[in-house]
């Protein structure tokens, strides 16, 4: 495996290493920008390697471990997200968040920035000064939903049809979270709820049969969705609603929307605002990540 890669795309700056792949944007005082980047290189080197070396704690059901039992500050933050939450998870679904919030902190740290963003993946730390904004795209059957953010946090979006496993069905579940690592949690305990577990509707096959190092093991996960008649979507969807507003009323969330098979709910304050080019410097992709 090659070490980390950092390359300028324009005025981003793309970080890359094995299966992290960052682009960060800061805007704000000149002279602030570049060091900002500088910081954000110097917190990735090595980044992997210290991740790499903990999978096999970060890969168990987090009620079996606590915090202290992590050597490095990403993987100590996975684990917090993760037990903030009852029933099984692995700190594995914060990781994508994780390391988003980790790159942010360091790329801020002593810097005046109007704004500063980490997309890994399509979950995104943001930090926002105050009065400023961003807006992101929610991408939703073909088409992009803008929504315009006025504090600092994350986002993270989790479903079956992306790049990691889920328990459940959902297309896709957009959270919105104190922090990146909190929202990358949460939309995965979501998207998993959205369900319907002996529906000869959906395919699934144990985890581990498709990722023999799968931190899901053998439970399993979906593999194909088929067309639902509309009252078993009204029930995946009502299940996802349920967990995501006990989310919302413990705190644990800001908002969050979910998408199946065309229909959406939509949890808490969501914002939108008209479509603004230059406004919208990093589109939010559905992807699933790390259950």
């Amino acid at each position: 495996m090659t070490g980390p890669q950092a390359a300028m795309l324009g005025h981003r700056l793309h970080l890359q290493h094995g299966p992290i792949d960052l682009i960060i944007e800061a805007t704000g005082n000149p002279c602030d920008v570049t060091p900002a980047y500088a910081q954000a290189q110097r917190a990735f080197d090595g980044l992997l390697e210290a991740l790499a070396a903990q999978l096999p704690l970060l890969r168990r059901d987090v009620r079996e471990i606590e915090t202290q039992d992590a050597r490095c500050p990403v993987a100590k933050a996975m684990i917090s997200a993760a037990r903030r939450h009852i029933g099984f998870v692995t700190p594995m679904a914060a990781v994508a968040g994780a390391v988003a919030d980790h790159i942010l902190r360091a790329a801020i740290d002593g810097r005046r920035l109007d704004r500063a963003m980490v997309n890994n993946g399509g979950d995104i730390a943001i930090h926002l000064a105050a009065g400023a904004t961003c807006t992101i795209g929610l991408a939703a059957d073909q088409t992009i939903v803008p929504v315009t953010l006025q504090k600092s946090g994350g986002v993270a979006t989790s479903g079956w049809r992306g790049r990691s496993y889920s328990l459940g069905i959902a297309d896709s579940v957009t959270v919105f979270a104190q922090t990146a690592a909190q929202a990358d949690v949460a939309a995965t305990l979501i998207a998993n709820a959205v369900d319907l577990p002996d529906s000869p509707l959906v395919k699934r096959v144990p985890a581990c049969t498709l990722s023999p190092d799968s931190d899901l093991g053998e439970r399993c996960v979906t593999t194909a969705v088929a067309t639902l008649p509309a009252a078993a979507r009204a029930l995946a969807l009502e299940k996802g609603y349920r967990r995501a507003i006990g989310m919302l009323e413990h705190g644990l969330i800001h908002a969050a929307r979910i998408g199946l098979q065309g229909e959406t709910v939509d949890i808490g304050p969501l914002p939108a605002s008209p479509p603004s080019p230059h406004d919208m410097p990093m589109a939010q992709h559905f992807e699933r990540h790390p259950a």
